[in-house]
């Protein structure tokens, strides 16, 4: 299949455009979800929703995978061997996030349109990545890129490590059926308050980083704008919710902001 360069540039710059917007409203609005939802907002089930929402970025790459593996030759050359362990990587992520963190969760409903805004950015984004992977890359076979890749699959495991272990933390502040909030603490909440949103952003810088492509940065850019703002949000609740908050903790990334 051949690359469609003009469909990956203007998705790309949809995400780059798309986070600068989601960031100006972010400044002026909470986003409607968890602990700031509308009681007059229409849901759906936490479990439910965040399964929804986030499948088709596990779902679309692995079917452009698997066409892209029936058509390819048995022998797997270098090249092609990086681009897959890079999808991989990618779909790693949203494999935990649809079939065991969303059936872990103990979150809110979440609003039907969080819900679909969330599934259609997950298919474009999803489809974005796997075929500029697979169709459009090109990688240079020197130490640099070697190194580049193996510093940007680090970060991104450990990103994703503080990003389950945060998320784990918060799981467990309340039990099932509680609605009841309370001070994170332990792992990287010790010195944020968005542990799970630095894991998450460590996470897609490193994968940016690895891949080093536009589309990719284009990503990275955007969960920035997108849930950066939220971690300063949630600062903001805990020290107006808490006077014992800690005064140290910052809002996302540790000793700076």
């Amino acid at each position: 299949m051949e690359c469609w360069d003009e469909a990956v540039s203007h998705l790309s710059w949809a995400l780059i455009v798309g986070g600068v917007a989601f960031l100006l409203h972010q400044r002026r609005k909470h986003t409607q979800y968890g602990r700031y939802v509308s009681v007059e907002s229409r849901c759906c089930p936490a479990r439910l929703g965040w399964f929804l929402q986030e499948v088709p970025a596990f779902l679309l790459p692995l079917l452009l995978l698997l066409n892209e593996e029936a058509k390819a030759e048995p022998r797997m050359s270098g090249h092609r061997t990086r681009r897959t362990l890079l999808l991989c990587t990618f779909m790693l992520h949203y494999f935990h996030r649809s079939f065991i963190y969303a059936f872990l969760t103990r979150g809110r409903p979440i609003p039907l349109s969080i819900v679909l805004y969330a599934t259609m950015f997950c298919s474009l984004n999803g489809f974005l990545q796997g075929h500029h992977l697979l169709h459009c890359v090109q990688f240079e076979d020197t130490w640099l890129t070697d190194a580049r890749m193996a510093a940007g699959f680090l970060l991104f495991v450990v990103g994703m490590t503080i990003n389950i272990h945060s998320d784990h933390i918060l799981r467990n502040l309340r039990k099932a059926g509680e609605t009841v909030y309370r001070i994170p603490n332990g792992g990287i909440f010790e010195f944020v308050s968005g542990g799970n949103f630095f894991g998450e952003i460590v996470e897609w810088c490193g994968y940016a980083v690895a891949a080093w492509s536009f589309p990719t940065f284009a990503f990275a850019f955007f969960t920035i704008c997108s849930i950066g703002p939220r971690a300063c949000q949630h600062h903001r609740d805990y020290q107006q919710r808490f006077e014992d908050y800690p005064r140290s903790r910052k809002a996302l990334i540790p000793f700076i902001l």
